[in-house]
């Protein structure tokens, strides 16, 4: 009888306390998915978002890091996942932007293949020589009168473009290197293996502050506000606008319902005291925008920078 009682309590509750109902959502954890290795910016934020998320949505979010082709590995394993909310990621423009430039039609990652749910930020790129290289400005790389070396975080990625189409903006003559990550790129500057690199501000900034690092140019629209300093591109009369956004995503076909209290919980994370430190400290500028004007900037921007790799005949050197 007491069984029975429980039983039809349970019932009554929706039977699930810690998920909501039967057939209601979220019916238990919602995994996140990071498609690069722990410890670098996407999985920071990641883990950021998902701490204070989860206290909203009232279930865990582990956060599951699949790297792999610049994320493209996690991003398929999403799109096969049920379309029922419990499986998420936090999905990088550049690679539905930029990549999709570098790769086969076959390998190219679609931000209209998912629902997107929210906007999160933008992290912006920043040129950085060695500071003992004598080079100290895009007019300094120019007077080098010679083929330099440039570091790239990856094949197909905005610090690829970045400096592919600076230097041919500029005439100037380089030749990409390809790193698996900003780190292994800052350590190739540092250890003078390549001339210059294009990385997230974030993760330059200690060595930058620290002298080691002198930064050149910015590639956002405007004056980063963590170096203001440091002119951009646009101010040097360089059209050249690359920055790395992100945003959370969903299986193509979750319902609305899923995705609305998907969106509700994260934007009660960005509303979080402890979420805004943590952008600060990590130079990230909010860019909590809706899903849809997301996938409308990144299919936008994947237009404007596929007419600008045809007009200056930029090869990103991945197979097409």
């Amino acid at each position: 009888m007491v069984a029975a009682a429980l039983s039809l309590s349970l019932a009554a509750c929706g039977g699930n306390l810690s998920g909501g109902g039967q057939g209601s959502f979220p019916s238990g954890p919602v995994t996140l998915s990071i498609g690069q290795d722990p410890g670098g910016s996407t999985d920071l934020i990641g883990r950021a978002l998902a701490d204070e998320a989860a206290k909203d949505l009232g279930v865990a979010i582990p956060v599951v890091n699949t790297p792999g082709a610049n994320g493209a590995l996690a991003a398929k394993e999403l799109a096969g996942k049920q379309p029922d909310g419990q499986n998420i990621m936090v999905l990088n423009a550049s690679l539905t932007s930029i990549t999709p430039l570098a790769v086969s039609e076959e390998e190219a990652v679609d931000v209209n293949d998912f629902e997107v749910i929210t906007g999160i930020s933008r992290d912006d790129y920043v040129l950085v020589a060695n500071a003992d290289s004598g080079l100290n400005s895009v007019q300094g790389l120019v007077d080098a009168h010679r083929d330099l070396k440039f570091g790239t975080t990856g094949v197909g990625t905005g610090s690829q473009l970045s400096q592919e189409l600076l230097f041919k903006h500029a005439g100037i003559a380089g030749t990409a290197v390809p790193f698996d990550g900003g780190s292994p790129a800052m350590t190739a500057v540092l250890g003078k293996q390549v001339d210059v690199a294009s990385v997230q501000l974030g993760e330059a900034i200690s060595q930058i502050k620290s002298g080691e690092l002198v930064p050149l140019v910015t590639f956002s629209e405007q004056r980063n506000q963590y170096l203001p300093d440091t002119p951009t591109a646009v101010e040097l009369g360089f059209d050249v606008k690359v920055s790395q956004y992100r945003a959370i995503v969903a299986p193509k076909e979750t319902p609305p319902e899923a995705v609305d209290r998907l969106r509700a919980a994260f934007r009660s994370a960005f509303a979080t005291e402890s979420y805004k430190s943590f952008n600060q400290e990590n130079l990230l500028t909010p860019h909590e925008i809706d899903g849809p004007q997301v996938a409308k900037e990144w299919s936008d921007s994947l237009e404007n920078y596929r007419a600008m790799v045809q007009k200056y005949g930029i090869d990103l050197g991945g197979e097409k």
